[in-house]
């Protein structure tokens, strides 16, 4: 029987969670870097940019999510964007995203966030059904662009 734990990540996890966010990145088309995955959170860290989330089955890490502060300048509050959101082959089907979800949530309100933001890849399907299925709401009053550097 599986025992599945959240928590909130600390420095001390960072090997796991570069194995895991490098698993994210590859999930969207990147090259495996684990190096650059685990320099990027180091940075995260010691910025105090981000807030992550790690989840174990038992004391194998499985998943992770990561949340960076923002503000809303005509809510006047602060908000928190899920960027990331990652559960390997071994931690799916046991609802942990769900786990990871909820502990995201709760840190948000905790911390008198008036909103936690997320987006995903029009093509992850699964990642809609499991944040439609939580409650979360589509957002279609507003136009999503971006930019690349050139």
């Amino acid at each position: 029987m599986s025992t599945i734990s959240i928590r909130q990540a600390a420095l001390t996890d960072i090997d796991a969670l570069s194995v895991l966010f490098d698993g994210y990145r590859q999930f969207y088309g990147r090259e495996s870097d684990v190096a650059a995955a685990k320099q990027f959170l180091i940075d995260r860290f010691g910025n105090g940019e981000s807030v992550l989330f790690i989840a174990h089955d038992g004391s194998e890490p499985i998943g992770f999510t990561q949340l960076y502060p923002s503000f809303s300048s005509v809510s006047l509050g602060r908000i928190y964007v899920l960027n990331d959101l990652f559960v390997n082959e071994l931690g799916r089907r046991k609802g942990v995203g769900s786990k990871l979800l909820a502990a995201a949530a709760d840190f948000a309100r905790a911390v008198g966030a008036i909103r936690l933001a997320l987006s995903t890849s029009n093509t992850n399907t699964a990642a809609q059904t499991l944040y439609e299925t939580e409650g979360w709401e589509r957002d279609d009053d507003f136009f999503y662009t971006y930019t690349t550097k050139k």
